[in-house]
């Protein structure tokens, strides 16, 4: 079956991209207001680009009647913002902070998570989170319908469990972020594989 995406609807196109284009990390970002308060929403149109430089890239949509979400207009005025990974321990904190409040309200206390000081950005960092990214912003590309914004990251926390004995690698028995498939269904990296593996089995 195809697809002529120059003649889908926003919606069906939503559809298909985002049920097939998967498992999508989630991005939990924090950023501050014009007041310093805290602001957090997760993001599932994230990944990581670049490594030479350092580049993160998150796609943000606007609210229902067409104004930016707290997140972006933050990050507009800062320049600043924080990614956070998430695993099944903040799952829930996560998805409260998804909920639709009103400008102002602090979304990380809200989750009974806790905010600490980053090193390098105003912005804060989430002291659950398994894993952080500070970043700056680098580039906003706006389209009608979605703000694409490329974040350079300047500073990364990693919990030190979550890293192998030589703190070089990820520790795959305990770092296990969850990412969204479609609609309301996540997985968990609990069930890891080396393909390696499977191709010397299948070769023998």
């Amino acid at each position: 079956m195809n697809f002529d995406f120059t003649q889908l609807d926003d919606e069906d196109r939503y559809r298909l991209l985002t049920n097939f284009v998967g498992p999508r990390p989630i991005a939990l970002v924090s950023t501050i207001d014009e007041a310093g308060r805290h602001n957090a929403a997760p993001m599932s149109f994230f990944n990581v680009f670049s490594h030479e430089p350092p580049i993160v890239i998150l796609g943000i949509q606007p609210r229902e009647g067409g104004q930016p979400k707290d997140t972006v207009a933050n990050l507009r005025r800062s320049g600043e913002f924080v990614v956070h990974m998430v695993d099944m321990a903040i799952a829930r904190a996560m998805l409260v902070t998804g909920r639709d409040l009103p400008p102002g309200e602090d979304e990380i206390a809200l989750a009974g998570l806790t905010a600490v000081a980053a090193q390098q950005v105003k912005a804060p960092r989430i002291a659950e989170s398994p894993c952080a990214m500070e970043c700056r912003v680098e580039q906003i590309i706006d389209y009608p319908r979605r703000a694409i914004i490329l974040g350079r990251v300047v500073e990364m926390f990693v919990r030190d469990d979550c890293l192998d004995a030589k703190q070089r690698y990820v520790n795959p028995r305990i770092y296990q972020p969850i990412a969204r498939l479609h609609a309301d269904n996540y997985v968990t990296s609990d069930r890891q594989i080396i393909l390696q593996d499977l191709a010397d089995v299948g070769s023998e």
